[in-house]
């Protein structure tokens, strides 16, 4: 029997994924990370998010019905070093991050799979939905999820090839609903349980508000200029915003303003129209390909710029060890510097990286 790690979250899609794993005959283990503090949240907050106490009765409750050994991991420091600092960072230099893409290559696919090895496990796995195939040249690929509604791919793009041979993703090739019917004829405690959709640890949304309880520090305002340079109001904080934002600006104009560029040294944040977020190429940095360790002519593929994008045809250059540049056939909204985007040929995952500020014209 294979030796399996499976991640296990207290939700409806790990249980299922630890299920099938076990039907599958491998010998489970499952297992769930501790990533932070109820210091980490505000009081009202703790407690109401992934990784309560609740979460790992639900995780542990499964694991029992199974009959399969489960462990809690405190992976707190790593995830405070690799995720909340490197979240905090971003915002302070103006970018939007994606917490859930360093979560996925920092603890799951790193530190989960090193505590794997420890503990002799030959697998780790995950529910997540998307899929792992071998190629004919001895790569392993990653793909978009049969469900496409529910595909997760987009934050896995950072999975390495020794990472990729060693992760089991059962759900890749099932639905939502078919899950939950599983989970249901299984009697698991959280079967019709909600999926989280927020960021675990700023579960209100309220970004700004956690980065200053984390820095300890209140974030100075600043002055909204015009893109000519015209002072036209007063803003609350770098932190509070992101490229494309319109509400909550608090700026009475003849026609709408968008949230167009953010300058640090300055302290300014620049509003204009909708028209000027319109934009058809950018740069990324921090790049992972995985069909290939680099591509060595243009390729055509299929790109986004933020999980909720539709991917939109563009071609794909490396320019440089670590710095790739998309070119889209349309201009595309608000592609905005700290978000990843992500490449695809079909259902085959090219590769991503994050996205590098925009120059100025």
């Amino acid at each position: 029997m294979q030796k399996t790690l499976i991640a296990m979250s207290g939700g409806v899609d790990s249980s299922v994924a630890t299920y099938l794993l076990k039907q599958s005959q491998h010998d489970c283990v499952g297992a769930m990370m501790k990533l932070y503090t109820n210091d980490d949240l505000s009081q009202e907050l703790a407690g109401k998010t992934c990784c309560s106490l609740d979460d790992v009765e639900d995780a542990r409750q499964v694991a029992a019905s199974m009959d399969i050994p489960f462990y809690v991991f405190n992976f707190t420091d790593t995830f405070a070093e690799t995720v909340m600092d490197r979240f905090v960072e971003a915002y302070q230099q103006g970018q939007t991050p994606n917490p859930c893409i360093d979560c996925n290559r920092f603890l799951k696919f790193e530190r989960f799979l090193h505590r794997a090895t420890e503990l002799d496990c030959i697998h780790i796995a995950t529910g997540h939905y998307a899929r792992i195939e071998p190629d004919t040249n001895g790569r392993y690929l990653l793909k978009t999820g049969i469900d496409t509604t529910k595909d997760q791919s987009y934050a896995l793009y950072t999975m390495t090839q020794p990472q990729l041979s060693r992760t089991l993703l059962p759900l890749g090739s099932l639905t939502k609903e078919a899950v939950r019917q599983i989970a249901d004829a299984q009697g698991f405690v959280n079967a019709k349980k909600r999926d989280s959709q927020d960021i675990c640890f700023a579960p209100d949304g309220d970004y700004a508000g956690f980065i200053e309880r984390h820095t300890g520090k209140k974030i100075s305002p600043g002055k909204f200029i015009s893109p000519s340079g015209d002072i036209i109001g007063k803003h609350k904080g770098i932190i509070h915003y992101t490229i494309g934002q319109r509400k909550g600006l608090g700026i009475s104009a003849p026609h709408p303003l968008f949230v167009l560029s953010m300058n640090i040294q300055e302290n300014t944040v620049t509003l204009g129209t909708s028209e000027a977020l319109f934009l058809s190429t950018l740069e990324a940095h921090d790049i992972n390909l995985i069909p290939m360790d680099r591509l060595d002519a243009p390729l055509r593929v299929q790109a986004k710029i933020r999980y909720s994008h539709e991917a939109q045809p563009a071609t794909l250059w490396q320019t440089g060890e670590n710095t790739i540049r998309v070119e889209f056939d349309t201009p595309q909204r608000a592609i905005t510097p700290g978000q990843a985007v992500v490449m695809y040929d079909g259902d085959v995952v090219v590769g991503g990286g994050t996205i590098s500020p925009i120059p100025k014209p």
